[in-house]
This record gives C-alpha cells, structure tokens and sequence, in this order.
C-alpha cells in the first residue's frame, strides 16, 4: 500500500504539472495566435451539465493524446458546465485540477488571420501616411497614441478626398501643420525659425507676379511660395508674412535671414520647384485632421465570429481594428479574412448530440468522438475518428485505448477513470454495467491504491449533499436534452443512497419542472429521482403528453405527476430506449 501511494503522489505531480502547462497553453489559442510554429490547441470536452465520466475522461483522454499525438497538438482538457460536488471531491480527492470552462467554441476573432499593422502617430503626414499604405501594401492605417490606444483610422479615400476635394487655400494653416512634416514633404531646409513650430495661420500664395502686386493679396501670416528674386523675398516679409518657401535651393542671402529673424518669418529652402512645392504641400498636413474619429467599428480578439459577421457586411469599411482585452491596439481584419478563419479543434467524449454539446459545436472542426451512449444528431463535414462501445463508462473506453498503444497509466489518471465507471455504473449497480466495466474498475483501483467497494460510498456520500444546493444546481446538475423525431425531451436525473434526501429534493424541484415545459424548446420534462440502494426510481414528469409517454413505455401508472420505477436506474440504457419505443408505436398508431 504505501508504495501505492509513492506511486499515486508521483503521478499527481506529473499530471498536475501537465495539467497547469495545458491552461496557459490553451489561453493563447495556437488558432492563428502566437508562435505559428507551435503545435495547434485542441479541446477535448464532455457534455454540458457534465457529470463525473464527462470529467474526468476528458482530462485522462487529454492526457493520453497528448502522450501519442503531442507533437502536432496540444490537447486541453475542458468542460461544457459547472462540476458537481461528487466530480469535485473526485478531483480533489487524486490532485487534478478543475478543466476550464468551454461554453462556447465557435470561432473567434483571435482565430482569424490578423494583419498586424503597425499604429502610427497622428501628427504624421498625409505623403507618409501614404507611402505606408504602399509600401505595406494596404488600405487603412491605424491610429495610435503612445500606449498604442487606438485614436482614429485613416483610409486611402480619405487621403485622396484631401487632394481631391481641398481647395481652401487656408487649409494647411486649419490643419495645424507641423513644419516638421513640411520639411520632410518637400525634402527642404530650415534657415529660419524653429522646426518643431506649427503653421496654423494664414493662407498659401505664390509669388508670381511682381512686389508691387503682391502686395495685394500676401496677407500676415502666410505662407509665400517663391524663387530667387531678392524683392520679392523682401516683400515677403515685409507683409508680415508667416512663412517664405524658397524653391530650386537658392540661396537666401544674410540680409533676408536677419530681417526674417526681426519680423518673425520662417525662411524654409526646398531644391524643387514652385509647381512641384505648390502641388505637394498639402500633403504635409496631418493625418489628425482627415482621419475618423467617432464611432470607430472595432472588434475584440474574443469576439465570436458569428456576432460580427453581419456587422462586417452592412458596413462599408474595407478594415476593421481589433482590439485586446486592455483596449490595445493589434491589427487589422476584412471580410476576406472570415472566408478562411480556421476552425477550433475538438474531441467530444460521453456524448455525440448537438443539444449536449457546447454552443456552436457545428462551427468547429470536431476530429474525433468517444462515447458509450446511443447515436445521437451530430452531423461532421469530414470522416472522424468515432469510437462509440456498449459499455458503461466512458472511461472503460479510454481504459481500453491506453492498453491498446501501450501507455503507462499515471495513478492519479488512473484514480480519475476508475471513479468515472463506478459513478456511471453505480458500483456495478446499473443494467449499462458491462463484465469490461468492472475488469477496468478493478484494474484502476490497483493502479491508483483504492478498493472499489470502500471508496464508491464515499464519493457517493460526497455527492449526495444535495440539500445545501438551490433547486436550479439540483436539476442542471445531470440534465441532458433530446430530440425524438418532433419531440424535445430534457431528462435530468439524480442519484442518493437516502430515501429521505430524495423526498426533500422533489419538494424543492416540483415548482421549477412544472414551469419548465412549453413553446419550442421543451415539450416534456421528465426528473429521476434514483435511490441507489434500493435500485428504483420516482420518475417526476411534466408537460402534455409526459403521463401517456410514462404510461406507455412502463405501463405504469402516473399519479400527481409521478411514477414509481422498480429496477429503473439508468437514463441512457433504461428510460431512453423505452421512450424511444414507445414513441415509435405512439406515432405509428
């Protein structure tokens, strides 16, 4: 025995350690986020509601794939709901951690093809902002602050309505224009005046006529395009003029540069010429004034694809900006991008129907199905692996995979398997109990230093405490959803070794069952109460036609919305199959 438990806290150690590298791994998403090289994440997850097999075989599944399938994946254990106390004295009980939730697995944002654009200043020119869009080879630029908060976007059609469309001679003034990106559109100098400035007065001239007509429109303040002509220089600044830009790279004499001191006037020297400056200059204005501002369609890196596919197709916009979940800036999306996002990996195990599966399980590329349960709804695009056995357990199952590829079984896995088949088999007490569930069992317990026969009772003890519980933990516990033909059927169940127990649970379950029933999503409700011991169970049914179904596939008769179930433990293998044939002889007639 104590090298049992040598055994036992060895691989605790192990797994807990693999167990906690496969929750930071599974946060990163390798669907198209982080290292491109690394291995792919893939959910391995149990129904909703899940129960102690659902559990505990998708971390032992995961554990075991990642032994034999680990270097092109990483399998993450998951879970479709909250565990029940039975499941968590379970996993406390061998020192596995609690799987992540995995309510949903449609695709997300973050599993997109995301264009990291680089952010840019918003005091940059409209001539730099659009060698980036050339150079990068896109549409929209992102605009960003030093913390890289998104401020703005500008797109190329904002770009050109500014050439376009401006003919506001003040425009360059309005904009607030650093003379920082007028010297670097122009390729120019500065003689005079300080570069980090602004031009935010006045208007653009050119000089092109003589001194004694500029001086009829040169007013103070502006911006006067010129050559090298001395008078007019002079003129210039003489007229208060804000700033002269003198073209062809002439040389302005000491004269023009000490009266352009006096009178406040920046003197900037470019070497190309009065067309080129004029036809270039308002293209050093800055992005901050074209740019959008309000109402900025952004997106989250955690944002379902689902929910922003409608939204990308009534806007216009070309790119949209993602954000993490700081608010910070990260790139970039298009329609185009949701045509080729790619689909989260996922193994089912204990289920194999859509209405058990987490949301949007359709949307995800399911790669392979491990089930003990009937065949169920779920439709795949491509052939998976699906292995489906008329056993009791689930975990027999994976039992049965870990001999097959010849892999040691940790004691802790070990421990987790064998509660998963004696909690669905009952101890060997339910009709699904197969000869292969009980070798498994036993095989399991030695593994991980238990006896069956001791330990079962005090994990069912564990679950049991069911008073403490509010009526909606009560029934979402072990609550499964079923479609026969027309016909939505939900079945929840509960198990007790105390008579007592299960009464008080009844009493606090009938106002809840009976509301339950009714439009689209639940024709009938059925609740069993099962008492282990005795083997029996008080089956509570609600809704039209619930009593005749009852009636019919038991021939027993329903009082007060109750039946009394002799032999009757196991949803999957005894109410089931005979709702399903009664069904099929109700609607034949």
């Amino acid at each position: 025995m104590e090298d049992r438990q040598k055994t036992l806290k060895a691989g605790e150690g192990k797994l807990a350690g693999k167990q906690g590298q496969n929750s930071e791994e599974a946060a990163k998403d390798a669907a198209g986020r982080g290292d491109p090289s690394k291995s792919r994440t893939v959910y391995v997850v149990g129904h909703k509601n899940p129960d102690t097999d659902s559990i505990c075989s998708a971390i032992s599944y995961a554990y075991l794939k990642n032994q034999t399938d680990g270097q092109r994946y990483r399998f993450v254990p998951a879970r479709a709901g909250q565990v029940s106390a039975e499941t968590q004295y379970v996993l406390e009980r061998f020192g596995a951690e609690v799987p992540r939730v995995l309510d949903n697995i449609g695709t997300r944002v973050k599993d997109m093809e995301i264009r990291k654009v680089p952010g840019v200043r918003s005091d940059i020119s409209l001539k730099k902002a659009w060698t980036l869009m050339t150079t990068q080879n896109v549409y929209t630029l992102p605009i960003t602050n030093e913390k890289n908060c998104l401020e703005g976007l500008i797109t190329i059609n904002d770009i050109a309505k500014s050439y376009m469309e401006e003919y506001d001679s003040a425009i360059v003034s309005v904009a607030k224009t650093p003379y920082r990106n007028i010297l670097e559109t122009l390729d120019a100098e500065m003689v005079v005046g300080d570069p980090d400035g602004y031009f935010d007065k006045g208007k653009v001239v050119i000089a092109a006529a003589n001194p004694d007509i500029m001086e009829n429109y040169i007013d103070e303040h502006d911006m006067v395009i010129l050559g090298n002509r001395y008078e007019s220089q002079l003129c210039a600044i003489e007229m208060q003029a804000g700033c002269i830009v003198v073209c062809l790279g002439a040389t302005v004499s000491r004269t023009i540069r000490l009266l352009a001191e006096e009178h406040g006037c920046t003197v900037i020297v470019t070497p190309l010429d009065t067309y080129t400056v004029a036809r270039l200059v308002n293209q050093s204005m800055p992005v901050d004034f074209f740019m959008r501002k309000e109402h900025l369609m952004t997106f989250r890196l955690d944002d379902y694809t689902e929910n922003i596919r409608d939204t990308m197709s009534q806007k216009r916009y070309r790119d949209f900006p993602i954000l993490d979940k700081k608010g910070k800036f990260v790139g970039m999306i298009s329609r185009r991008n949701l045509l080729g996002v790619r689909k989260r990996g996922l193994i089912l195990v204990d289920h194999n129907e859509v209405s058990q599966a987490v949301d949007n399980v359709l949307d995800a590329e399911i790669m392979e199905i491990i089930d003990h349960h009937r065949l169920g709804s779920l439709e795949t695009m491509a052939p998976v692996y699906f292995r489906n056995q008329p056993v009791g357990c689930t975990g027999t199952i994976i039992w049965q995979m870990f001999r097959e590829r010849a892999i040691d079984i940790p004691a802790q896995i070990a421990g987790l398997l064998c509660s998963a088949i004696l909690s669905d088999t009952l101890m060997f007490r339910s009709p699904t109990c197969t000869a292969l569930d009980v070798d498994a069992a036993r095989a399991l317990a030695g593994i991980a230093g238990i006896e069956c026969e001791t330990y079962a009772p005090q994990m069912f003890a564990a679950g049991s405490d069911l008073l403490s519980k509010t009526p909606e933990e009560i029934l979402y516990q072990d609550y499964k959803k079923f479609e026969f033909g027309d016909l939505n059927i939900s079945i929840g169940q509960v198990t007790s070794m105390n008579a007592q127990e299960l009464d008080s649970i009844r009493e606090k379950l009938t106002p809840m069952l009976a509301a339950l029933p009714g439009g689209r999503e639940i024709d009938m409700v059925f609740f069993m109460l099962t008492n282990i011991i005795e083997e029996t169970t008080e089956l509570l049914c609600y809704g039209k036609g619930s009593e005749h179904l009852v009636e019919e596939a038991y021939h027993q008769k329903v009082r007060e919305n109750r039946a009394q179930l002799p032999g009757v433990v196991s949803r999957k293998k005894q109410l089931v199959p005979s709702f399903m044939t009664a069904i099929s002889r109700m609607t034949a007639l």
